[in-house]
């Protein structure tokens, strides 16, 4: 079978017949081998029985949520290529020309683009129109460097084949951009064709809650982008704060009436610390997205493989740590030869604020490189589990 046509369903019986009777409409006029599939998430209105008799073949998804009754209609699809979207009526399953010819040529995943075709009036909320579609997908975009114009349109197709290798695990909303994020970092071939957005036939409000599944998007776009969620501020803090020590190290500042002085170099300090958990954190959630099989493996992580071991991070940890023990004895010696006496708190500081730095570092390295041995560990387990249970 070489299509199959997927519709999530839940309670759409007031539109489901007509959707599943538009898409055996095209499969008819193309001649093509295919089926239309509902994909039904707990319906209580009679929707389930109404697509079987429009011409549909219904499976059921026992957990609830908009990825989880696609994530089932996939595995349960015949067809070589999926072609998805809402049975409300809001796309026409009639012209689904352009996404079989993109994916006949080749492309892993086809997305719709509604602002390249047409948005019928009242199709679109104007919140959703201007703000967030577009900066949802402008982020996507940035973060994983594909040309996608329309990250969450619901109608797109994809080779069923090479999705089922992507494993995708989201059950809520945001299935919609794990499926362009994963493909994206996959670099499989992505193309858009134009469109047309109608405005949808039910009597009820959408199941999409416009704050909470954006809120959704956003925090799956960012936790599967570490680059831009912690790497890139934590580079930002290391950086202004070493600035900030090089540029105070010799004394305070004055610009007009504001002065810098050893309370800056102590926030200063703040950022560096912050800067390297932030760095070590970015390094922890793409290890571990790769350990569990959700990304590709990063490039970084291939490059520096013979460095990146816990040994390695015991001992730079190590190497911070007693940087920093070594300067505050330094510093004791130096009071030891002043015989003990008061201090200039503010020249003092200028000398241990670095000092206590450089040992928060190295305590901080030590204990994300165990972590990740942890981990190691626990994985190592599951996957020896996994493996007696299948043998």
């Amino acid at each position: 079978m070489e299509l199959t046509i997927l519709m999530p369903c839940l309670n759409e019986a007031r539109t489901v017949a007509a959707s599943v009777a538009a898409a055996r409409t095209f499969l008819d006029r193309l001649g093509i081998q295919g089926e239309v599939l509902i994909s039904d998430n707990g319906s209580e209105d009679g929707s389930p029985e109404l697509a079987a008799r429009a011409g549909a073949r219904v499976v059921h998804a026992s957990n609830r949520g908009y990825g989880a009754a696609l994530i089932e209609g996939i595995a349960q699809a015949k067809g070589r290529y999926v072609i998805m979207g809402d049975c409300d009526l809001s796309y026409d399953f009639t012209q689904l020309d352009d996404f079989l010819a993109r994916l006949r040529q080749g492309d892993v995943l086809v997305m719709g683009n509604r602002f390249a075709g047409e948005k019928l009036p009242g199709a679109m909320p104007a919140l959703h129109r201007y703000l967030g579609n577009p900066v949802l997908s402008f982020v996507g975009r940035l973060f994983f460097r594909t040309n996608i114009r329309d990250f969450h349109c619901g109608l797109r197709g994809f080779n069923r084949e090479a999705m089922l290798t992507l494993n995708l695990v989201s059950t809520g909303m945001e299935f919609a951009s794990e499926m362009v994020v994963k493909v994206a970092l996959a670099r499989l071939p992505i193309s858009e064709v134009p469109t047309t957005l109608h405005p949808d036939g039910r009597d009820r409000p959408p199941h999409l809650r416009t704050w909470r599944d954006g809120w959704r998007h956003l925090k799956f776009l960012l936790i599967f982008c570490p680059r831009w969620l912690f790497f890139y501020p934590g580079m930002t803090a290391i950086v202004l704060g070493l600035l900030g020590f090089a540029t105070l190290a010799n004394g305070p500042l004055q610009f007009s009436h504001v002065g810098l002085g050893i309370h800056s170099f102590l926030y200063m300090s703040a950022l560096i610390v912050l800067g390297v958990q932030w760095i070590q954190m970015a390094m922890l959630t793409q290890w571990m997205g790769f350990m569990f099989g959700l990304v590709p493996r990063p490039g970084w992580m291939k490059m520096l493989r013979p460095w990146i071991n816990t040994e390695s991070g015991l001992l730079a940890a190590l190497g911070c740590f007693l940087g920093g023990v070594i300067w505050s004895l330094i510093l004791v010696l130096d009071w030891s030869g002043r015989g003990f006496s008061a201090l200039d708190p503010t020249l003092v500081m200028r000398s241990a604020i670095p000092a206590v730095t450089l040992m928060i570092v190295g305590l901080q390295i030590g204990a994300g490189s165990m972590f990740a041995s942890a981990l190691q560990f626990c994985w190592n387990s599951v996957a020896r589990q996994k493996i007696n249970a299948k043998s």
